[in-house]
């Protein structure tokens, strides 16, 4: 049985799904904002999508990690690390539900998120695919210091920026 382990930040906590966690992550998949993760999708395909993102953990040691809001409980998106195969490196992704955007949850999350793989991945390099529609996600990865290098189609054909993210500082 596969460990994932749970970071907080100040706002939220970072842990592997719980079976409540289906319902808000079928709801997003049905919608024209999940396009840039493969949605929209059936709720079979949100089933499959969401058992792929556990079996990563235990096929890669790392994953998505499912984001719960400390003050109220409340699933409002996901963020991690996503290497599967045919991907161009390790990504630092993110996706926050419908009417959670906007509060700065997926920059806190993702600097958490970024902490724990420069801790633990015996490699640097850490992207962001981002469609290149999506504005918003634009944003955060720069305001993470990630710089645009290129482009990528996914095995799905769908063509995604390439962000780089900064190396971490060498320690002295």
């Amino acid at each position: 049985m596969i460990t994932i382990p749970t970071l907080e930040t100040e706002r939220m906590i970072l842990r592997g799904p719980k079976p409540d966690d289906f319902e808000p992550f079928a709801k997003f998949l049905t919608t024209e904002r999940s396009a840039g993760i493969g949605g929209p999708a059936s709720r079979s395909e949100a089933w499959r999508g969401m058992a792929m993102m556990i079996g990563h953990w235990e096929l890669r040691g790392y994953g998505m990690w499912w984001l719960e809001e400390k003050a109220s409980g409340r699933a409002v998106g996901r963020v991690g690390l996503w290497n599967p195969e045919g991907w161009p490196a390790l990504e630092l992704g993110w996706v926050v539900y419908d009417g959670f955007e906007g509060r700065g949850y997926a920059y806190e999350a993702a600097v958490a998120s970024r902490d724990y793989a420069r801790k633990t991945m015996p490699s640097n390099t850490l992207i962001s695919l981002i469609a290149p529609e999506n504005a918003r996600s634009i944003r955060l990865a720069e305001r993470l210091g990630a710089t645009r290098s290129g482009t990528w189609a996914s095995p799905a054909g769908k063509e995604a920026l390439i962000y780089t993210h900064p190396e971490p500082e060498a320690k002295a």
